[in-house]
């Protein structure tokens, strides 16, 4: 599973039209995709922000599109 780096959902949200930012987990390759959705979540004991969120992000052209 992919995290997201955002404090939370809602600042996730507000980065529609952005890039992405997150860090890869997976020792089997990179997850992450240009065009596409990617299930996440953010882990403040990876990332040391915000709290714990799960979501479901929509990416076209490497670019936030949408946020579930």
């Amino acid at each position: 599973m992919i995290v997201f780096n955002y404090v939370s959902k809602k600042d996730l949200k507000a980065n529609i039209g952005k890039p992405l930012r997150f860090i890869e987990t997976s020792m089997f390759g990179n997850q992450y995709i240009s065009d596409g959705q990617l299930t996440g979540a953010n882990r403040p004991h990876i990332t040391g922000r915000g709290r714990e969120f799960f979501a479901i992000v929509t990416l076209k052209n490497d670019l936030i599109i949408g946020v579930k």
